[in-house]
C-alpha cells in the first residue's frame, strides 16, 4: 500500500497509472527506502496481469554462479545436489510480473543472461534440452542510476534499452515532507498493531507528535 497526498506523490501515483495500462517494461529507479517494490506492485495489480503471480527477486543477493539456476531452474541430474527437477522464478512468474530489484548488482554475466531472456522471453533450465516459454512482464529496480553506470561500463547499454521502455524515479521523503505526518500515523499502528498496543497511535495523534 502507498500512502501519501503530496504533490509529488500524486505525480507518482498518476504515472503509475499510465503504466499499468501497458504490458511493457519499467525500469524504476529511487534511493533506498523510496518504495520501489510497493510501485512494482502497485503496476503490477493495477494492470491486465493482476491474476497472476508477481515474484521478486533480489539480484543483489543471488550469488553469481546461481543466477542462471534461480531464473530458469534446472533438471534432475543437471549437478551434484540437483535430485528433483526445480522450476526457475521465470516459469513461476508466468503469466503475471518478475520483479527484479538491485538489478544494478548483477554481474556482466548477469546480465548477458537476463538480456537473452528478455529477447524472446525464452530460455532453457540447467541440464534441459529444450527452450521453455515464459509470459512475464519485466520490472527491474536500482538505487543507482543506470545510465550513469552504461557511461562507466558497469551496466550494459543494450539490457538497459530493454528495461527502461517505461521509467518511473521515485523522490526521497525529504521531497515529501507533507507526507511524514501520514507515514508516522502508519507505521504506528503496524507497530501497535503487532506488539498488541492498539491504542498507541491515537495516543500519539492525540498529543500532536503526528
Amino acid at each position: 500500500m502507498m500512502i501519501g497526498e503530496s504533490e509529488a506523490f500524486h505525480a507518482i501515483q498518476a504515472l503509475i497509472d499510465k503504466m499499468a495500462a501497458f504490458d511493457a517494461p519499467v525500469l524504476i529507479e529511487g534511493e533506498t527506502g523510496t518504495g520501489k517494490e510497493l510501485a512494482a506492485r502497485a503496476i503490477h495489480y493495477g494492470g491486465a496481469r493482476r491474476g497472476g503471480p508477481f515474484v521478486p527477486i533480489n539480484c543483489g543477493a543471488v550469488p553469481d554462479s546461481l543466477i542462471e539456476n534461480e531464473l530458469f531452474g534446472h533438471r534432475r541430474g543437471a549437478f551434484t545436489d540437483a535430485r528433483d527437477d526445480q522450476a526457475g522464478l521465470a516459469a513461476l512468474a508466468n503469466g503475471g510480473t518478475l520483479f527484479l530489484d538491485e538489478i544494478d548488482a548483477l554481474t556482466r554475466k548477469g546480465q548477458v543472461t537476463l538480456l537473452r531472456f528478455i529477447q524472446d522471453h525464452q530460455f532453457r533450465p540447467l541440464g534441459g534440452r529444450s527452450e521453455q516459454q515464459a509470459d512475464v512482464r519485466i520490472i527491474a529496480a536500482s538505487n543507482r542510476s543506470l545510465d550513469q553506470q552504461t557511461e562507466t561500463g558497469e551496466f550494459r547499454l543494450d539490457l538497459l534499452y530493454r528495461l527502461k521502455l517505461m521509467h518511473l524515479e521515485l523522490p526521497p521523503l525529504r521531497v515529501r515532507r507533507g507526507d511524514i505526518p501520514l507515514l508516522a500515523v502508519h507505521f504506528i499502528k503496524v507497530g501497535s498493531a503487532r506488539f498488541r498496543q492498539a491504542g498507541e497511535a491515537a495516543r500519539f495523534r492525540d498529543a500532536g507528535l503526528v
